[in-house]
Parts: structure tokens; C-alpha cells; sequence
């Protein structure tokens, strides 16, 4: 469930965010707060000032004083955990974000998933992004395929559950409005065929939307329904989630994942020990196959 906050301008005798940004008050309070949330330091040392800057907000809002009694309220009021943990998500992305990833997937990865889907005399390939963000890796496989691989599979049709906690990134997905920053990797021949050009930004074309679906859900109490071919799920449990809280959700999520299916995780990211049944499928770009099919 998506919180608003409404922020308040500080007095001068009240905590003033901007200049607590950095403050190691602020990762000591991160620090202990993350442990109880399931989510990991170290993932957050790079984007932390963001986090410490709706925390400020939250204690200006709230007429607290410091970041020790914010911790005190914590403590008094359970109901402020949910809040915190909406503060946590850092939604970056852009499309076709590690380009290699996509090429390979269009080219090995998605083959063999059709020719494996069709062998069984399935319709469609069912794909999962995870952590989905405003849309840009769903949008981006969408036009991967219908661009260089449904014409060689005209029996079957791409299947995209996109799932993401934050229910206004996902009305911002169903826009599928873009700014030029967020398109830096897309070759000029998808800017004039999968998008429409307007005044400082571009939109997927309607014909390139077919197929997706975007759903409100939080992958650490959630899954969609059925079976996938392919899972991306990259950025996100591998790097903000604790050891203990990856595996679990790991777990779960490779169980609507089909024999001899792909999982796709971020670039700099790792499985941790404890997570079977996967094999290397192109290990460089930390793409993994689920071991018992063809």
C-alpha cells in the first residue's frame, strides 16, 4: 500500500533534512532500522542519502525532534514500520538497461524458451519482471520480441506480468511516457517505430503495449498466478533484501518458474548460498537456467 506524505516547511529550530544528509547519525539509524525490515546496509550505502531525505521529511512531519526519537516512535507505534519501508524503495531504471542482457536474450535465451514452449504445444511465453519500477524492463522485452522474434513464432504470443509494490510507479507505467534520459540505450530505428515522439518525452506505441500486464504486488508476500519461461528479477531481492530474506523469496519465486526455464538477475548481483536448483546459463550476464528440463 502506497503511504502520502505530506511534508511541512521546517522552523528553524527543527531538524533540518538537508543538512543531515550524509550525517553518520543517519546511517547508524539506517543501519538498525534496515535489520528489522529484512533489507541489507549494504545495498543502500550507495542510495542512502535518498532514503535519508524522506526520513527527514517524516520527522519534520511528525514534529520530532532527531533521528533518536524517530526511533523511540518506532518502537511505540508499529504502524510507522510500513511507512519506513515505503521510504526504502529506489525505483532506477531505465530501458533496455543493460543492453547486453536484452541482446542476449533475444538471441539465445528467448529462442530456446519458444522452441521449448512450442515443443509442448503451449500458446504463449509467460514472463515475470519483478520490481517492474515504471515499466521500462517490461516495455523493453515487450519490443524486443515483437520486433525481432514473433514474426519466427507466429503460434506464439509473449505474456508480460509486471509487478511492483509502489502503486504510483505503476500508474506511471501504464503511461508508458518516457524521458529522453530514460532511453539512452534504445536504438534510433525503436525510437521511430515503438514509440510516438511528443514535446520532451516519447510513448510506447499501443501495438507494443499488447501482452503486458501490470499488477500492485509485493514480492515478499506475493507471487503471480501460473507458471513463467522467464523470470527477471534484477536489482531489487539480490541487492536490497538480507541473506535470510533472499532466500525465501527466492525460493518462492523459482517455484512458478518452469523446468529449464530463465532467471535473470542484476549485473552485479549474486545468488546467495542456499538457492538450488539452477544452473549457469550465460554466467557473465547472470543468466541461470532451472535445472529439469530439455
Amino acid at each position: 500500500m502506497r503511504h502520502s506524505i505530506t511534508t511541512t516547511r521546517p522552523s528553524a529550530t527543527r531538524w533540518n533534512a538537508a543538512s543531515e544528509v550524509t550525517a553518520p547519525t543517519c546511517v547508524e539509524f539506517l543501519k538498525w532500522a534496515l535489520a528489522f525490515l529484512g533489507l541489507s546496509w549494504p545495498g543502500f550505502r550507495r542510495v542512502h542519502r535518498q532514503v535519508c531525505r524522506r526520513v527527514g521529511h517524516r520527522v519534520q512531519e511528525l514534529r520530532l525532534p532527531d533521528l533518536a526519537v524517530y526511533r523511540q516512535y518506532l518502537e511505540n507505534h508499529p504502524e510507522e514500520w510500513v511507512i519506513l519501508d515505503s521510504f526504502c524503495r529506489i525505483p532506477i531504471s531505465r530501458l533496455l538497461r543493460d543492453r547486453d542482457v536484452f541482446e542476449r536474450l533475444g538471441s539465445e535465451v528467448l529462442p530456446c524458451l519458444a522452441a521449448a514452449a512450442l515443443r509442448r504445444g503451449a500458446r504463449e511465453l509467460r514472463c515475470w519482471s519483478a520490481g517492474c519500477a515504471s515499466g521500462e524492463e517490461p516495455y523493453s522485452l515487450g519490443i524486443l520480441w515483437a520486433r525481432e522474434l514473433s514474426a519466427r513464432y507466429p503460434d506464439l504470443s509473449l505474456r508480460i506480468v509486471a509487478t511492483d509494490i509502489d502503486e504510483h510507479l505503476l500508474e506511471r507505467a501504464s503511461l508508458g511516457r518516457y524521458s529522453k534520459s530514460s532511453l539512452r540505450e534504445v536504438p534510433t530505428s525503436w525510437l521511430t517505430t515503438a514509440f510516438v515522439r511528443g514535446a520532451g518525452w516519447y510513448e510506447v506505441r499501443p501495438e507494443y503495449r499488447e501482452g503486458i500486464e501490470f499488477v500492485a504486488q509485493d514480492i515478499r508476500q506475493a507471487l503471480p498466478s501460473g507458471w513463467f519461461d522467464l523470470i527477471l528479477c534484477r536489482n531489487l531481492v539480490f541487492t536490497y533484501f538480507d541473506p535470510e530474506l533472499q532466500i525465501r523469496t527466492a525460493s518462492r519465486a523459482l517455484s512458478v518458474l518452469r523446468p529449464g526455464g530463465a532467471l535473470v538477475i542484476g549485473l552485479k548481483e549474486a545468488l546467495p548460498e542456499g538457492i538450488e536448483g539452477l544452473e549457469p546459463w550465460v554466467p557473465e550476464l547472470r543468466i541461470y537456467r532451472k535445472s529439469g528440463g530439455s
